[in-house]
């Protein structure tokens, strides 16, 4: 696994454009070795300042967005469409104004799907989805997986001390009695997150200054689980200035 390497932005805008910048190069250049790209989105304010800003920049057309398929390393377990689902954020920020193929779009599942409210068996079918996009692995080797984090730590849905960390038998799943709304959430395993290729952890504001020093310098995972996510290439620490002020 890669070691991590932090880099500062002066502001939470300029932090959201370079990383911005940094995706369209990541995945220009994914295509360009493998033919398509495979990048895991997330949520959350600076998540989706971040699309926003691939939105809004004249390089995103440098991609060939019927080439990329997009994934969410957790999504809140709500009736599609919601506004309060990550997908239907990214939507709205970006995806709504590129030419993907919809086959790509690997949306998570939503309460109103076809296993209705039983969360288990919607988290073992977007486990099923992601073993057929993986050529024989579990989970394909994700070119960048994006990743916000909580003032206390968690990445994707996987919280401190929450009984979700220890779940190894699968690549996806069911959070029950999140501690943050809504409780019920599917979300990417550290198994899954662990075959990422590059993974950025993007994190803004004085109030995540704490966690961002722990997960940088690795170690107790129950306590911020933010410290065992490594790229097997490159991991990156996106943050602002304020989010950095413990380092």
């Amino acid at each position: 696994m890669s070691e991590a390497l932090v880099v500062r932005h002066p502001s939470p805008d300029v932090l959201a454009h370079a990383a911005a910048g940094r995706l369209l190069a990541a995945v220009a250049d994914a295509q360009a070795l493998r033919g398509e790209a495979h990048v895991s989105l997330t949520g959350g304010t600076i998540g989706g300042k971040t699309l926003a800003a691939v939105a809004a920049s004249s390089a995103r057309d440098a991609v060939d967005w019927s080439r990329v398929h997009l994934w969410w390393s957790d999504e809140r377990f709500l009736p599609a469409g919601d506004p309060e689902r990550n997908a239907t954020q990214a939507q709205d920020a970006l995806l709504g104004q590129l030419p993907l193929d919809p086959a790509k779009v690997h949306l998570p599942p939503a309460s109103d799907g076809p296993d209705g409210d039983d969360l288990d068996r919607a988290a073992a079918r977007y486990a099923a989805e992601l073993a057929a996009a993986a050529d024989g692995a579990e989970v394909p080797a994700f070119d960048v997986l994006l990743l916000g984090m909580g003032p206390d730590g968690h990445v994707a849905s996987l919280f401190p001390h929450h009984p979700g960390l220890a779940r190894d038998d699968s690549s996806v799943v069911g959070v029950r009695q999140s501690p943050k709304p809504p409780p019920l959430r599917v979300s990417f395993t550290f198994g899954a997150l662990a075959r990422a290729r590059q993974v950025w952890v993007v994190a803004s504001g004085a109030e995540k200054a704490a966690a961002v020093a722990r997960g940088v310098a690795g170690g107790d995972v129950a306590r911020t689980p933010a410290a065992g996510v490594r790229g097997t290439e490159r991991t990156l620490w996106l943050v602002d200035e304020a989010a950095a002020a413990d380092l």
